[in-house]
């Protein structure tokens, strides 16, 4: 039986004003599973109107205090429903059960953090140089969020919106991906038992036209924080030029994980197969560039092979599973044409490069070594488990090849060697660098890249100072009147 899905506007589930819905499929077997409202410009500008409603109502009127206590809540329903979460999200997108529940477990810990963080936003008072004036700061809410999300990791990446933006004191209308809105729709379920008044978090869906285009333009929507691909998130720039909105960006990445001949060869392949093939290698900060030092390659890659072929595919909610399907046709097709570009270009595949038998939208873990840097798609995003292999000489030459790139999210480094690990992570241009580790988060942990890969920073304490403003305010403490321009004194 097919599930009929329902936008959350003003605290009121509803259709798109037209009736128009969209099929949302499940990846593991083909089969449609549900329908989702395809919003219409009328529905973008209910959600953005319950938005600012709420912004100058009840929500705006909360202490942050308050506001922390309707978080916290809201971190704890999650966690409750972590496992009903987890199904929904793997059902509609193909991730693993696993992870999905994990996740959702843990990103309570995200909102908790922010939660904690909602009274702690503070302005200072300023030693001016002008006599008898007392000069402070203080920081207000930006006001109207738009929050874009994709469907890969969408609990997270939904919570490192939500959390900072409503602890600052906006509210915010949440876009859903097209791809896989289910689980954001439950997770909305959970608004109103935490105590947010209706209309602070609205939960709208549909596709990039008119939904996306029509809420990052809307005159009334003071910040846009997207997470997504870079054509799109050109799109949503020129869409600012309309309202003037202030933008986050978090865009996709092609991350190199550098392995020297020193490192702790068992942790760095385990660290290697969970970069690139955890979550089916859907990940932005997917470690989709390995750069071997040649004394070590031939091992690391005999160890890496045999791992990659022992990995276990199938469904993605049975426990023995380790891989599931990718979430879209279009990924598969355009993994499937860049593996054959690949091989043109003088590339080996190791091992992988098809579709298994097994139906749905798998593909095999792949690992492929590159003649040099030119091979395509050695610095294309193909978002799913393909492994783009290269062999470097000196620390100076990996340095080289890690940069090689348009994109600078985020970058591996496994060496024993401390030194070497601060000279390499202080050059490699990537905004989040890990160290004999990988795919390590935390809401205390600023993330975000650089380059291709957007600006703006989500969790850590600068995340939330990103949804305020700041705000001068300038008293003169003397009882004399102030001078008069034309007459001197």
């Amino acid at each position: 039986m097919t599930t009929q899905l329902q936008m959350l506007i003003g605290g009121t589930w509803c259709d798109a004003s037209d009736g128009a819905v969209f099929e949302s499929r499940n990846p593991a077997t083909g089969e449609v599973w549900a329908t989702v409202p395809e919003a219409t410009e009328a529905d973008v500008n209910a959600a953005v109107a319950a938005a600012r409603a709420a912004m100058d109502g009840p929500w705006g009127q909360m202490t942050p205090t308050a506001r922390g206590k309707c978080l916290h809540k809201l971190g704890d329903l999650l966690a409750t429903h972590s496992e009903e979460l987890g199904r929904i999200e793997t059902l509609d997108t193909g991730k693993m059960f696993k992870e999905t529940a994990w996740q959702a477990t843990y990103i309570a810990e995200y909102l908790h953090f922010f939660a904690g963080a909602a009274d702690k936003v503070h302005g200072e008072t300023l030693p001016i140089d002008k006599p008898d004036m007392f000069v402070f700061t203080k920081r207000e809410p930006i006001g109207v969020v738009a929050a874009v999300v994709p469907w890969n990791s969408q609990m997270f990446l939904s919570a490192v919106k939500i959390g900072p933006a409503l602890a600052a004191g906006n509210t915010i209308v949440l876009k859903a991906s097209e791809h896989a809105s289910a689980p954001l729709l439950k997770f909305g379920e959970l608004i109103a038992q935490a105590g947010i008044p209706d209309g602070v978090v609205n939960i709208i869906t549909g596709h990039a036209e008119p939904c996306g285009r029509a809420l990052t333009s809307h005159p009334d929507v003071a910040k846009v924080a997207f997470t997504g691909g870079p054509q799109a998130a050109r799109h949503i720039i020129r869409n600012s030029a309309n309202n003037f909105a202030e933008v986050s960006l978090e865009l996709g990445g092609k991350s190199p994980f550098i392995v020297f001949d020193d490192a702790n060869i068992d942790s760095a392949v385990n660290g290697c197969i969970a970069g690139i093939f955890g979550a089916t290698g859907q990940s932005c900060v997917a470690g989709s560039r390995l750069f071997l030092q040649e004394d070590i390659a031939d091992a690391f890659l005999e160890r890496l092979v045999t791992a990659a072929q022992g990995i276990k595919l199938g469904d993605p909610q049975e426990e023995a599973t380790e891989m599931g399907p990718l979430c879209t046709h279009g990924q598969l097709d355009h993994i499937t044409a860049q593996v054959a570009l690949a091989r043109d270009e003088g590339a080996k595949v190791l091992t992988g490069g098809k579709q298994p038998s097994l139906g749905g939208l798998f593909f095999e873990p792949t690992i492929i070594e590159c003649p040099s840097p030119d091979v395509t798609l050695v610095d294309t995003e193909l978002f799913g488990p393909v492994l783009a292999v290269q062999r470097f000489k000196t620390e100076d030459e990996a340095i080289a090849l890690a940069n090689k790139t348009e994109h600078g999210l985020a970058a591996g480094i496994f060496t024993r060697d401390s030194a070497r690990s601060l000279r390499v992570s202080q050059a490699v241009k990537a905004g989040i660098i890990w160290v004999n580790t990988y795919r390590a988060i935390s809401p205390i942990a600023e993330f975000g890249g650089m380059k291709s890969s957007g600006y703006g920073r989500e969790a850590g304490m600068q995340a939330l100072y990103d949804y305020t403003r700041p705000k001068t305010v300038w008293m003169n403490m003397s009882d004399d009147p102030i001078a008069n321009p034309f007459k001197p004194r």
